[in-house]
């Protein structure tokens, strides 16, 4: 595989990087020789992340979904990296906000979006003239979810669809600069993220009214369940940053790239199936109630 230079691979930006794919991304990223902006939420991840750098790690204090910080952490990188520019953006900050959608407030779904959606965007707004200086690279993190829409991840899925996308158009977009526009779509991966969407999920599930559970109880059990034998058997991110390391540093990256174990058969299973019949085979999978 013809890949990119030592010499040449230059500073990227990872979003998400406290915990889980992105924390994977940008140990690995920084392995390889990359100069690593890891963002983060708290300034005690970042000293976790100097402590067992390689030298290149630079934390990067960013709230996706506050336009002033994203626009500070452009302006420092900006200020690190001069007219050298950006080599590559990962956009792999996110949340899950699940529950059942006749219940969901509104304004949980609206989160799920400002976090997955519109706060990706806004951080490829504001990296984009440093992307283009380098004819850097953007990745972006989708999920198998992006293509397959479980139930009661209807929020997650929907975002992670939106996201593909908008992907889809910012790789035509932005062709005419030479920069790359990819899509990671990881199955079931050992990240925290599981644990404290659950978590976020039973706080949620608090503010519904008793009829929720009534209708839903015995699905939400039967899903909490599933969930718990996934992460038992959820892979390594490791896999993942392998992913992005391709699309950063390859010289034909792919739109696309399927990671884990069982997604390729899911997303063909999702292609080729009836909708009916495919739903029946989410729900056998789950142990759902079903007519």
């Amino acid at each position: 595989m013809n890949e990119v230079s030592g010499a040449d691979k230059g500073a990227v930006v990872i979003t998400g990087a406290s915990t889980g794919i992105g924390y994977a991304c940008a140990f690995h990223m920084d392995r390889l020789g990359f100069r690593v902006f890891a963002g983060i939420r708290k300034e005690s991840d970042g000293r976790s992340l100097i402590e067992r750098s390689a030298g290149r790690m630079t934390p990067l204090l960013m709230e996706v979904t506050d336009s002033a910080s994203v626009l500070a952490a452009a302006d420092r990188v900006a200020g690190a990296v001069g007219s050298d520019g950006l080599a590559g953006l990962v956009n792999n900050a996110g949340i899950v906000v699940a529950g059942p959608l006749e219940f969901l407030p509104l304004s949980e779904l609206r989160k799920q979006f400002e976090v997955n959606v519109l706060g990706q965007i806004a951080v490829t707004q504001a990296f984009l003239p440093l992307l283009r200086h380098a004819r850097g690279r953007i990745v972006n993190m989708s999920s198998i979810a992006g293509r397959v829409a479980f139930p009661y991840l209807g929020p997650y899925s929907a975002s992670k669809y939106a996201f593909e996308a908008l992907s889809d158009a910012l790789r035509i977009e932005l062709l005419p600069w030479g920069i790359s526009v990819a899509v990671v779509e990881p199955g079931d991966v050992a990240t925290p993220i599981w644990k404290k969407s659950t978590a976020a999920a039973q706080e949620t599930a608090r503010s519904f009214p008793a009829q929720a559970m009534d209708l839903y109880g015995h699905s939400l059990e039967a899903v909490t369940k599933a969930s718990e034998k996934t992460a038992a058997a959820a892979f390594d991110p490791v896999h993942v940053a392998r992913a992005v390391e391709h699309a950063l540093t390859a010289a034909n990256p792919k739109t696309r790239y399927l990671v884990g174990s069982g997604v390729r058969l899911r997303a063909i299973l999702k292609k080729m199936l009836p909708d009916r019949l495919f739903d029946r085979l989410i729900i056998r999978h789950i142990g759902l109630p079903g007519r």
